[in-house]
């Protein structure tokens, strides 16, 4: 084979330090025309940019306030807007280098490229430091300042407890509707949210209408009008009012409504409360949806709650061959909780069944039950007490004493375990940062039960009751996001204050063992309940570190 030498490259020496090079336009090496010509020129190489330390944000030009992560796209973006003269180069690449989190200094490098000479393109590549300046976004700004909200939704709930706007709490956090609020209020019968836009205020009544049966109204004031150009500055304000009815409450419908309902039995317990409430009977397992516009034509009030419950243990369970859905009808034979054992008069002589007694603690009651499915004797279920029970409401009185029955049970219970005070796996966020603070999502006391007071107690019984009915119903649980905590540390069982999560994290407490009545050694080593509702951990959600979970706990 017979070998071909390539073309010659010609050479040329550069007119300025007469180094060989490939001949170019310019007659110029590299390191020549870049001492001839800096195609950086008219680019900054030290910038500023404005970043709020309570929302996290950074300015984004002109007027706009953006989320970004550090050394993310975003930020790049932001750093990139700031630079005048990048319109007059072409921009190749750009990445961040690394620096200090502390340092409070942002290093960019890029790489443009711009013609100098007729069909000469010249690469450089160089760096630009920002400086990050601290500052207040308007948004903050307002936040600081008082009264400068522009609506205000007024969420209100006519009744003892404050269950219904902790489940409202979650649901508010876990849809993300609490970004545009300015402030939230803790007043006596629900929460004002203040913001800074009719819009939001809007948005969150709909909100509030989609989830909770509610009936709202509106309202303006104005501050100030301009008569040159017609302009007006008005304050707007909405009225939220939630059904006065919640989950396993005892509801004596009235007479003329409950025929309307497929002539359902008057006196019936509620099961669930969405954007309507499902009220069953529990002797016929019927049901009935009541919206919240068939609510307020006539409304009425739970005759009994939750606090009213007592427990009974069960002696016998027959199902009776009715069934619907997760409900299976069955007859039960109950006694109130402790009724059957021993006396200190009698010594160590057996428990005492004296169901024939006068006294209603030691009687034996015989009911129709809807939780034929999970019962079984043994067991120890709430319930409601109707023998001795004397309840002022027109409609409860006008029903014939043969359908009252003696004891209606609402759900089963696990007093043992409540017994053993164990650590829950799972915590829950909340709305407001401190006790002292409104607004932005954070940690610590969540912004139910903040007034302190006298109330302090009852709020606190109402938030262990809350996260009660999280444990023992998977549905409630399904509306709601946990989060696994990692070293949850329980309160002492005299210690009525609740420990203070981090950010995002809500307080998690220990099991209130008020309802339980521990009456010598041998029921305090009672086994658990096989059949306890455990929170499983494909059910909670992790720590990211964008929500920043961690737990501040106090030592």
């Amino acid at each position: 084979m017979e070998f071909v030498p390539g073309p010659a490259v010609h050479r040329v020496l550069c007119a300025d330090c007469g180094t060989p090079i490939v001949p170019n336009s310019a007659n110029l090496c590299v390191a020549c025309l870049r001492n001839t010509v800096d195609i950086t020129e008219g680019i900054p190489k030290q910038s500023s940019v404005s970043f709020c330390r309570n929302c996290e944000r950074f300015l984004s030009p002109p007027q706009t306030w953006t989320l970004a992560r550090p050394e993310s796209q975003e930020l790049l973006a932001i750093c990139l807007k700031r630079l005048k003269g990048l319109n007059k180069v072409r921009l190749t690449e750009a990445h961040f280098i690394w620096t200090e989190p502390h340092s409070k200094r942002l290093r960019v490098s890029l790489t443009i490229q711009k013609e100098v000479l007729t069909s000469t393109i010249l690469e450089q590549i160089f760096e630009i430091e920002y400086l990050v300046q601290h500052g207040q976004c308007p948004d903050c700004t307002k936040l600081a300042a008082k009264n400068t909200w522009k609506a205000l939704v007024q969420v209100r709930q006519k009744v003892s407890h404050k269950r219904t706007f902790l489940y409202l709490e979650q649901l508010i956090l876990k849809h993300g509707t609490q970004k545009d609020t300015i402030s939230v209020k803790e007043v006596r019968d629900g929460l004002d949210f203040f913001y800074s836009q009719r819009s939001h205020a809007i948005k969150m009544v709909e909100f509030l209408a989609g989830v909770v049966p509610v009936r709202s109204k509106g309202s303006e004031q104005l501050l100030s009008t301009d008569t040159h150009s017609g302009t007006a500055n008005y304050k707007f304000t909405y009225s939220v009012e939630i059904v006065p009815i919640c989950k396993d409450d005892l509801v004596c419908i009235p007479l003329k409504l409950a025929r309307q309902l497929s002539n359902i039995s008057p006196l019936t317990i509620c099961t669930r409360v969405g954007n309507s409430f499902q009220l069953l009977d529990p002797t016929t397992l019927q049901t009935c949806e009541i919206s919240a516009q068939v609510y307020w034509r006539a409304p009425f009030v739970s005759l009994a709650t939750v606090t009213d419950l007592v427990e009974f243990t069960i002696l016998d369970v027959e199902p009776s061959g009715t069934v619907r859905g997760k409900w299976v009808s069955a007859d039960a034979q109950v006694a109130m909780s402790g009724a059957f054992k021993s006396h200190g008069s009698y010594g160590d002589q057996d428990a005492i069944m004296d169901h024939e007694s006068s006294s209603l603690s030691t009687q034996i009651f015989h009911t129709r039950t809807h939780l034929g499915a999970i019962l079984q004797p043994g067991d120890t279920a709430l319930g409601y007490h109707l023998s001795n029970a004397n309840f002022n409401s027109d409609d409860f009185s006008s029903l014939p004493s043969s359908r009252i029955p003696d004891v209606i049970l609402v759900k089963k219970t696990y007093p043992n375990r409540r017994k053993k005070n164990k650590t829950r796996n799972w915590k829950l966020r909340s709305i407001a940062k401190e006790a002292g603070e409104e607004g932005e999502t954070g940690a610590g006391r969540g912004v139910v039960g903040r007034m302190g007071g006298r109330d302090q107690k009852k709020v606190e019984e109402d938030y262990e009751l809350f996260l009660q009915d999280l444990e023992e119903d998977p549905e409630l649980r399904g509306t709601v996001n946990l989060y696994a905590a990692k070293d949850t540390k329980m309160r002492d069982a005299t210690d009525g204050a609740r420990k203070k999560g981090g950010q995002y994290g809500m307080d998690v407490d220990e099991m209130d063992t008020s309802h339980t009545t521990v009456a010598n050694g041998d029921e305090q080593d009672a086994e658990e309940e096989a059949d306890f509702p455990a929170v499983k951990l494909e059910e909670l959600l992790e720590e990211f570190d964008e929500m920043t979970l961690g737990d501040s706990e106090d030592s």
